[in-house]
């Protein structure tokens, strides 16, 4: 018997047309004024591929659970602990109604509250009160396109 399935996906990153940036190294390495703390290791920190949409969606899902057990649930069938701090804050200061994951997509803001349980940070927060920023991309909330148009200011 297999275990759950992972909370993140892999992406096609080879694809003709994907760029992930990182690029100024090729114009810079050359440059006979050099010091040596800029030689470091080309493999940077980005991690290029992977989707976390699954742990995004499962997180809102235990929204009133106790947060012990959905964080040790998450951590399981994660690579990584970061992406849930991504959207849950456990610092009152860093709450957010919303948060941003990526260009256009938004999920509702997390925090764990004081009876140590998964909370929503603005309950009332609807699809129908997002705008899009721009009118040429497809603006997201917890996965839903957006239902009001852009509306230049």
């Amino acid at each position: 018997m297999h275990g759950k399935e992972p909370l993140y996906r892999r992406v096609n990153t080879r694809t003709h047309g994907v760029r992930h940036g990182g690029s100024d190294y090729k114009f810079s390495r050359h440059i006979k004024k050099q010091d040596k703390t800029s030689r470091g290791s080309m493999h940077g920190e980005k991690q290029h591929g992977l989707d976390y949409t699954p742990l995004f969606r499962f997180l809102l899902s235990k929204v009133g659970q106790d947060w012990a057990e959905v964080h040790n649930q998450a951590v399981a069938r994660l690579d990584r602990q970061d992406p849930i701090y991504w959207m849950v804050a456990v610092i009152e200061a860093e709450r957010k109604p919303f948060v941003r994951i990526g260009e256009n997509s938004y999920y509702s803001g997390l925090y764990v509250d004081e009876d140590n349980r998964l909370a929503l940070v603005d309950p009332g927060l609807r699809l129908e009160d997002m705008r899009p920023s721009c009118s040429c991309c497809t603006h997201t909330f917890n996965g839903k396109p957006f239902v009001r148009e852009y509306e230049p200011i």
